[in-house]
């Protein structure tokens, strides 16, 4: 792994570490989580993001609130407790369906426990940080092998284009589109990547070219208006871009700009990848336009570097995803495998879901 973004430290009475991004890429800081409130935070405010990562971290919350419960306290408080903690993480973010797959993966192993009538709080303390542990071993296997079944995909002298960050940064791997480039630079393959600075909040600019920096790979950042002008010139081969969340027939939501990238791709012929893991796919959800979109402050559109850019006042539109059809989609790569011009057909057919 590049580096290890989310990590538990110690048994049941451990603690949760994370980089700390919005600090990146001038200083590098782990936090340690004590608290579901903390975590709460740590995700609402992006110190921790990317779907996969966001789901890790939410999975070790209800180990910590088990942590305040007063000695003598009985099998069915614990479960409460552990159910609310559920509930408060799952509002931190409404649109990557990772955090609610790990909460619900942590809720069934806590009523599982439960329903032992000789259950005991420790025994619950222990399977739910085994199941949370579990999850983050899931999301590293899981980011290589989505760089094996995509790592073919980037040729020697390939321009990549991406954007946000999908990297090691997101996940608790090496990432998921990122995955992709770090497979085929293990291979000795020579590419160029450009990594959309990603506005309102950088990622692409403070955390993918950082990331990629550290690896060795060659990476330019771009200001988002450029990738049109860039693939025009003939400078870029691929799109890979990761998700936040899938629908039952392949439309992507992702962040907001990927909408535009898919556009520009198809219009200059330009093949446009998504890389994102099996537990990304919402099959309860029909289409794209069924995602919920999450609306942002307006203070990160207003400032840039703390320095106001935007007249007092005025108004603001920040949602932080768009959705891309997936009609421009030429293929998702999974861990699972390649979905080619995905639709709910051939997503149902990879993920071995019934009809």
């Amino acid at each position: 792994m590049i580096t290890e973004t989310v990590k538990w430290i110690g048994g049941v009475d451990g603690v949760l570490e994370l980089i700390d991004q919005r600090r990146l890429p001038t200083e590098f800081v782990m936090l340690q989580i004590r608290t579901v409130e903390q975590l709460y935070e740590a995700i609402k405010t992006l110190a921790v993001r990317g779907a996969p990562a966001i789901g890790v971290a939410a999975a070790y919350g209800p180990v910590l609130a088990l942590q305040q419960l007063p000695a003598g306290t009985d099998t069915r408080e614990a479960l409460d407790r552990v159910g609310k903690a559920c509930d408060h993480l799952a509002s931190s973010r409404p649109t990557a369906v990772n955090l609610f797959w790990a909460l619900d993966r942590i809720r069934c192993t806590a009523k599982r426990i439960g329903s032992d009538a000789q259950g005991t709080v420790q025994q619950l303390r222990a399977a739910i940080l085994a199941e949370a542990e579990a999850i983050r071993r899931e999301d590293i296997e899981m980011c290589q092998r989505i760089g094996v079944h995509g790592e073919s995909l980037i040729h020697d002298g390939f321009g990549v284009l991406t954007h946000c960050n999908a990297g090691a940064l997101a996940t608790a791997g090496d990432g998921t589109a990122c995955a992709l480039m770090f497979a085929a630079h293990r291979r000795g393959r020579k590419f160029q990547v450009y990594a959309d600075e990603t506005r309102p909040l950088l990622q692409g600019a403070r955390l993918t070219a950082w990331e990629l920096q550290r690896a060795g790979i060659t990476v330019t950042v771009i200001c988002d208006n450029m990738a049109g002008f860039l693939m025009k010139q003939g400078k870029i081969q691929a799109v890979i871009t990761g998700a936040d969340r899938i629908a039952a027939n392949g439309d992507t939501a992702n962040k907001i700009g990927t909408y535009s990238l898919s556009i520009l791709a198809r219009h200059h012929g330009v093949p446009f990848y998504i890389a994102a893991p099996s537990s990304t796919f919402d099959l309860d959800i029909r289409s794209g336009d069924e995602i919920p979109i999450e609306q942002r402050d307006p203070g990160e559109v207003m400032e840039f570097a703390g320095v106001q850019t935007a007249p007092t006042g005025v108004a603001v539109y920040n949602p932080a995803f768009d959705v891309t059809e997936a009609k421009d989609i030429t293929a998702i790569i999974t861990e699972k495998g390649i979905i080619e011009r995905p639709d709910a057909d051939g997503i149902r057919r990879l993920l071995g879901a019934r009809p």
